[in-house]
């Protein structure tokens, strides 16, 4: 997935590590982008390899944007080729079980905006189905088990279980919109648009407790 979301941003513009650790953090939330540079440069001589993305003509580097304990030296911009444009298409056209999962899902849902209404639906529909099966497997551990169970055990259930229920609403929210060929609409700020501050959608993968 960390593939796809750097094909995704090259897509955008050409970035050197800097500038796609940074992106990838307002693309993706702090939690879920929370990756190093030794993740990062693997990945990028990777795509190297695979002839997806190339190194651009490297630029000087300030002092704010050099890793701790590396040299101070010219940065590496990295480039989509052709061939990139064209993974990042087959990637962004996929919508298996691969996109239902957390950090899947998440990631294709940063780029829902490039995505066609198709997929899109495919993609939500198949998430929901996801989250809705783990509900019912919350309710049945509570259904079951709760009497053996200690508090705070009981609690963190309950948690999982009213995640689980906000985020099937939001999912069902924006089906109904996919559908109706209408985007989603996001609240002004200091306003709820319409929710109560306990009805706000949930990051995806995430549940309202998570986020700041």
């Amino acid at each position: 997935m960390l593939e796809f979301a750097i094909l995704g941003l090259l897509q955008e513009a050409p970035m050197h590590g800097y500038e796609l650790r940074k992106e990838l953090t307002a693309k993706l939330g702090a939690i879920r982008a929370a990756i190093s540079y030794g993740t990062l440069y693997p990945t990028l001589r990777r795509l190297q390899a695979a002839g997806w993305i190339t190194e651009a003509a490297e630029t000087p580097a300030t002092a704010e944007e050099v890793p701790a304990l590396t040299s101070r030296r010219g940065r590496v911009v990295y480039t989509i080729t052709a061939e990139g444009k064209e993974r990042f298409a087959q990637l962004i056209a996929q919508a298996g079980p691969e996109t239902y999962d957390d950090t899947g899902f998440g990631v294709h849902f940063a780029f829902f905006a490039r995505t066609d209404q198709a997929t899109r639906l495919r993609i939500l529909e198949g998430r929901r189905r996801k989250i809705e099966e783990r509900r019912e497997g919350l309710r049945d551990v509570l259904g079951r088990a709760a009497e053996r169970l200690d508090a705070y055990t009981l609690e963190l259930q309950r948690h999982g279980l009213d995640a689980c229920e906000r985020e099937v609403r939001w999912l069902e929210e924006l089906i109904a919109n996919e559908r109706s060929g209408r985007a989603p609409t996001a609240p002004r700020p200091g306003t709820t648009g319409g929710r109560g501050d306990n009805d706000s959608p949930p990051t995806p993968g995430t549940s309202r407790s998570e986020r700041p």
